[in-house]
């Protein structure tokens, strides 16, 4: 069945492509050779948790997988781009992929390594082989033959061309880091340091230095904290509200009794209790700086995506003065922050604990389902995972791991589905 499916498809090919490479799927001719891979399963863009989760899904239905993935590993992200520090943020069972739970004897907060081990053994498990070094650079839906073609270059330079039905964009929320703009950065960068956190791995490098974080989310409470513990002097600019709640609350973690709380509460009420109960276990976090927004955490979460930060020592170190909360950044000097506040101060490093965004639309081209100006899909949770044409997006849901697995067993259902009816198709037309 396997080969029939496959030699329809290149059936479809030998009309429009020249195999021997010389003409892309646009009909112009190229100088240099281009490889045709056709592939009678889904080509799944991108080797993280959310990769991994529908590939195993769909080898648990039978059907293969071509995983596309740029860096050298899965989980780049996490083996690359985090600091030493780095815990789970949650507690392992709602950052479990499907089907293999966390080892038992894993703390409740896995650490940075034991998750990439988890990550490993569960690709090995599932024969999960990835092609690294391909970088997709175009994804586009060809009417006349009716399969996605996707473009990727391999580190070699070769260009490969990947025909198949079904695509799975699976590059995430956090593919690409925003590295904001002030002005006079290359001035203080001639006698400073700058750098993103996909670039930090630890306090020592910084020990004694006085260093400024930008960004007050749970990446840039954790390097201030991880500063002070190696004897810097950190300050934390806050420029937005923030809700900052404790990471256990009432002998629990906080998100589980929040998910618990909500199957039985309105999420108006699970937001005022989580607000009381912080505010008894931290204080009023507005007398450090540290403003909370109008809406409730969870209803925030749901609206923004803006995930509330799950204090795990910082706050204690703002109390004593060992961080040191700024306002934003107006410009910066030789040597100096000015903020908005017209306040100026001297700085050896200047931490970027400013994010990541999507990148989807750079290489994606289409126009329905995700959108140009975010990278996410248009339709919020839980639709959006499902486009047209056999379109598909896993690791968008803004709710980390634990919605990636869930739209990771959906799409390989649905994929199953589609690909169930269509060799009755082809059984039907080959017995007739």
């Amino acid at each position: 069945m396997e080969f029939c499916c496959k030699r329809e498809i290149e059936g479809k090919l030998a009309h429009d492509y020249l195999t021997s490479s010389v003409k892309n799927h646009y009909g112009n001719m190229t100088s240099s050779p281009r490889r045709v891979f056709v592939s009678t399963g889904p080509v799944i863009v991108g080797a993280g948790p959310s990769g991994l989760a529908t590939a195993a899904c769909l080898k648990e239905k039978g059907i293969a997988s071509v995983l596309l993935e740029r860096s050298n590993c899965i989980a780049s992200l996490w083996q690359l781009k985090t600091y030493d520090r780095l815990h789970l943020h949650l507690p392992k069972q709602f950052c479990e992929l499907p089907i293999v739970p966390f080892p038992a004897d894993f703390p409740t907060y896995p650490t940075k390594q034991q998750f990439i081990e988890y990550l490993e053994d569960y690709a090995r498990r599932f024969d999960i082989k990835p092609e690294f070094g391909q970088t997709v650079e175009s994804a586009e839906f060809d009417e006349n033959l009716g399969m996605w073609c996707v473009t990727s270059v391999g580190e070699d330079g070769t260009t490969t061309e990947y025909v198949c039905r079904w695509l799975v964009a699976a590059t995430g929320e956090n593919a690409e880091p925003v590295v904001p703009r002030f002005e006079g950065m290359e001035k203080f960068m001639a006698t400073g340091e700058v750098k993103h956190t996909s670039h930090y791995k630890t306090g020592g490098d910084f020990a004694g230095k006085r260093v400024l974080v930008v960004g007050c989310g749970n990446s840039g409470m954790e390097v201030c904290l991880d500063l002070c513990n190696f004897g810097a002097q950190p300050s934390l600019v806050v420029r937005d509200a923030v809700h900052v709640l404790p990471r256990e609350m009432l002998g629990t973690s906080t998100f589980g009794l929040s998910m618990l709380l909500l199957k039985w509460l309105p999420i108006r009420l699970v937001d005022r209790f989580l607000l009381v109960v912080s505010r008894f276990i931290l204080g009023d976090t507005t007398k450090l700086g540290l403003n909370r927004p109008r809406l409730g955490p969870l209803q925030l979460k749901n609206l923004s995506g803006k995930t509330p930060v799950l204090d795990v020592g910082t706050l204690a170190k703002i109390k004593t003065g060992d961080i040191k909360v700024c306002s934003g950044i107006r410009r910066l000097k030789r040597h100096e922050v000015e903020f908005d506040n017209g306040k100026t101060e001297r700085f050896d490093a200047i931490i970027l604990a400013t994010g990541y965004k999507s990148n989807v639309p750079s290489w994606l081209k289409e126009n329905k389902m995700f959108s140009k100006k975010d990278g996410f899909p248009i339709q919020d949770f839980p639709g959006g995972w499902r486009g047209e044409c056999g379109l598909y997006a896993v690791g968008f849901t803004k709710r980390g791991i634990f919605g990636a697995s869930i739209d990771a067993k959906r799409i390989a259902q649905d994929i199953w589905e589609d690909d169930q009816k269509h060799r009755y198709v082809i059984n039907t037309t080959l017995r007739n």
